[in-house]
């Protein structure tokens, strides 16, 4: 990943969850974490609109990951004896609601910025639970996490150094998940428990999970300067970027028909690397 886990960290300070007396609050935290994870199949809908055999592949593998991430903190909530509730309707939109128009949109802000997100609470979650064996699944599942983060970190770059005009609009787009991050944030300062020692903490850390995602866009090459160091008039246009875009994709998509994999294999570089691989071992044994 372009940012390492220590740059990531968020120091609690020592406080923890515990897992009998703040039952409550857990459930909550779990619950939205489980919701995240259950929207692990949309994966499958860009399986289908993967531009190239070696993202299909990734995402193939992608998605049984999710999955089993689900059953990850499904176990994680039986261990604690919490069961799930429905989601904020918040993190619905910013994990459905935001889901990307196309494939640029998909890799820029749901893996790169948005897991990246996830994965930053992640790492917050397994300092501040205390609880052994949970702990032990987070840290075999972040992992994995580490892994989509980074997929959509190199791919996101890819297409930035290719079509270059997408660099206003997907930066619009993050602006529009953090500014739903911040109203999350204002409903975990009014709802729970501000005296507990981790939750008196929790609006610093949002504050640092976006400064990480905003380094992150940096580090991709996708602006020179964090966003919310850039004047209002150039968040604006990114903003405006980001709607027009939006707009676009739906007033266009009844009739523009997708390229699909199915139309591209034969040119496809996995696919050609592997049969001139296949082409000179055969060569040489003979």
């Amino acid at each position: 990943m372009l940012l390492s886990r220590s740059e990531m960290r968020f120091d609690f300070g020592g406080a923890r969850f515990d897992p009998v007396a703040d039952r409550a609050v857990l459930r909550w935290m779990l619950s939205q974490f489980l919701y995240g994870e259950i929207t692990g199949v949309q994966v499958g809908h860009w399986l289908h609109a993967a531009p190239d055999l070696e993202s299909a592949r990734f995402l193939a593998r992608q998605a049984v990951e999710e999955l089993q991430h689900v059953g990850n903190f499904l176990r994680i909530m039986q261990l604690l004896d919490v069961t799930p509730e429905p989601a904020h309707p918040v993190l619905r939109f910013l994990a459905t609601g935001m889901m990307g128009d196309d494939w640029a949109e998909h890799v820029a802000l749901e893996m790169a910025t948005g897991e990246g997100f996830v994965l930053t609470a992640f790492y917050a979650l397994i300092e501040t639970l205390d609880h052994r064996e949970a702990v032990g699944i987070m840290e075999r599942a972040v992992r994995q996490e580490e892994g989509h983060v980074a997929f959509g970190e190199q791919r996101c770059m890819r297409l930035i150094a290719d079509r270059p005009e997408l660099r206003e609009q997907l930066l619009g787009a993050n602006m529009i998940w953090m500014w739903g991050v911040r109203q999350l944030s204002n409903y975990i300062d009014k709802k729970l428990p501000q005296a507990h020692p981790v939750l008196s903490q929790v609006k610093p850390f949002l504050e640092h999970a976006l400064r990480c995602a905003e380094l992150r866009l940096v580090r991709m090459g996708m602006c020179e300067k964090p966003l919310s160091e850039l004047p209002r008039t150039t968040q604006l246009r990114y903003l405006l970027a980001a709607l027009r875009g939006k707009l676009w994709n739906g007033a266009t998509s009844f009739f523009r028909k997708p390229v699909r994999l199915t139309d591209l294999y034969l040119s496809d570089p996995y696919l050609r690397r592997l049969l001139t691989e296949q082409s000179t071992t055969r060569h040489m044994t003979h």
